[in-house]
This record gives C-alpha cells, structure tokens and sequence, in this order.
C-alpha cells in the first residue's frame, strides 16, 4: 500500500520515463538505437535462485549483437548468473581475463529501466568498451503502481515502503560478477540518475570498503548524515542543474523525507573524505548540448583530502532533471572514475 503523504512524490517522479525518452530522442547522441548502440542490447533472462539473488546477462564486442551463454568462453565471453534479478553485463573488447579490469555499475531513475538508462541516456557503454570496462547495468524492483525503483535513501524512492534491501542486492551483484570476471578491487565503480543518484550514495555509504568512486546526475545524499557512516574515502561527482524541477539543486523532500542541496551534498561528502570545505574552480565543461559552450561550472574539494578522498560539484546554470546530454558528457563520467581509483 502506498500511504497517502507519498503519492503527491510518485506523481512528481512518474512522468520521468517519458521525458527520459523525449530528451534521449532530441538527444546529440548519434548512430545509436532503442535496440542498443550498433548492435541488439541483452535482454534479462531470469537464472535460478531466491529473490536476493542477482541474475547476469552478458554483451560482448565493441557495439555487437548481445550474447547470452550459460558457459564462459574466456576473453570478452557471456555467463548468466543465477538469481531472479538479472543484470546485463557489457564485456569490453579490451577485456583479458590475466588482467583486473574495472567494474561499473549503472543505476537508472525511478520509473525507467537499465536500458532506457545506458541505451537511450547515458551511452557510456561507447566509452567503457574502449577502456577495457566490465561495465553492469542493473533494474530495480516494481513497486505498486509498477514503476521501478531503488530503495536508496529515505527520500528517494521506496514510496511504497515494501521490504527491499538494495544496498545488499547490489553489493552481492558486485560480489558475484568478481566471481565471473577478473575485477580489480581498486577501481569498482557506480553511477546513477536521480534515483539511480540517490542509490549510488547509498552504495558509498554502506560499502565504502568496495566502491572507489561514484558520479551522481541529480540525485542527492541523506540529508541527516548520521545515517551515512562510510568507513573510508569514496571519490564523489554530483552532476546537478540549476534549474532542476525535480530533484532540486537546493534541496527539497518527498512524503516528509527531506535530500540535502547539491551543494550540501558535495559538502558532506568532502567531510566524509577528510577534504577541507574550501574550494578551487576546475575547467569548465560541456555537458548540456543545447547550451551553448562549455556551460558547466566545476567547483573541486581536493585539499587535505584522505588517500582514496576527492569531491567535485559540477553545477549546470539553467540544466533541468533530464538535461540533453552532450556528445562529451559520457567521456566526461569515465574520465571522472578513470581518475579515482582506490589508493
């Protein structure tokens, strides 16, 4: 049962998928598909295994068809993991199993899928594929009114409040793709929008010891910090519009459940990483593609920092929730991650 304080939020999130689908076809993103980037995108094929586990999907090539196996043939090979929630995997190329290669988990906003999210949106797999990525792209779960969701902070976005832990779901989806794939510790990474946001700080707050760093496109932290005990440093990137009409960039609630401001956020965040709460301007960057220039301001907490620490706010004047990313947007994120690897 949805309680009543909460429905006035779900209809503010609800029409998230159709704006997610119009941004993506005005998107200057080219050469890409609902069915993927050049080839046709795994679906999720349901293994054996209870409801806590996590089933994997795989892709393999540079933009090939999707490839779904229940052996591994070695380098750029498909597997299916057990479990009721399958995960689609991309296998890099690149991908030499002698070799720790880095791991990005992908979480998409409330009401949208894994593959609206890479397929339509993000496009990282473009980036991942040329560095050599595990790269994951994980669905929630369905809540009443049969919208997909993550359980990440108070906030955002169990409006149902049905009994779901994500934040264990995702650590044992790491933990079984390190049993598939020759993962390196160091460089385990997420990155999320708007739910998806708010469910990759959740991830640094309660497995810090096994995510190097995480970039967040409007989505915020929580807002009481005592419920955020990260037991070491976790590099933070919160990408985040002005202008946002959703999640906004000052902050707000849902249901009487409050998310801090972007600029909050990032703060807290650079307390957790032992960072001094001074900042220095980085190079402005692109993102938004019906912006014109370089519109995005960087404001960079890196003194003093904690080995592993390093926060940046990257504020888009006049970005809405589902801005028109640009062509750079996704080389931008890998960059980001690229950059923080554990120490």
């Amino acid at each position: 049962m949805i309680h009543a304080p909460r429905i006035a939020s779900l209809r503010v999130l609800t029409p998230l998928v159709a704006s997610l689908l119009a941004a993506a076809c005005g998107s200057s993103e080219t050469g890409t598909t609902a069915t993927g980037t050049t080839g046709t995108t795994a679906s999720s094929t349901t293994g054996a295994g209870g409801s806590g586990g996590a089933g994997t999907t795989s892709t393999t090539g540079s933009g090939g068809d999707a490839t779904t196996s229940t052996t591994t043939t070695g380098s750029g090979g498909a597997m299916v993991i057990g479990g009721d929630r399958p995960v689609t995997i991309h296998v890099s190329p690149m991908y030499d199993p002698s070799k720790p290669a880095p791991l990005l988990v992908l979480l998409h906003g409330y009401g949208g899928t894994g593959m609206i999210q890479e397929d339509l949106y993000f496009h990282l797999r473009t980036v991942t594929d040329q560095r050599g990525y595990i790269y994951a792209v994980a669905d929630g779960t369905t809540d009443a009114s049969g919208k997909q969701f993550w359980n990440g902070t108070d906030a955002c976005c169990n409006f149902g409040n049905p009994k779901v832990d994500d934040s264990a779901y995702l650590a044992s989806v790491i933990q079984q793709i390190k049993a598939a794939y020759t993962i390196d510790p160091k460089r385990v990474y997420f990155a999320g929008h708007s739910n998806g946001g708010f469910m990759s700080y959740r991830m640094a707050c309660d497995h810090a010891d096994q995510i190097a760093a995480i970039v967040s496109l409007a989505g915020a932290t929580f807002d009481d910090d005592s419920k955020c005990n990260p037991s070491e440093p976790v590099a933070v990137a919160q990408i985040h519009g002005d202008a946002d009409e959703t999640i906004a960039y000052t902050g707000g609630g849902f249901g009487g459940f409050t998310y801090p401001s972007a600029q909050k956020t990032v703060e807290l965040w650079a307390a957790h990483d032992g960072c001094d709460l001074t900042t220095t301007q980085g190079p402005a960057k692109d993102l938004e593609s019906s912006i014109a220039g370089a519109e995005t301001v960087v404001s960079v907490y890196n003194s003093n920092c904690k080995p592993g620490g390093h926060v940046e706010l990257w504020t888009v004047p006049g970005g809405k929730h589902i801005p028109k990313l640009s062509n750079d947007f996704k080389t931008q994120v890998i960059d980001f991650l690229d950059a923080h690897p554990k120490p």
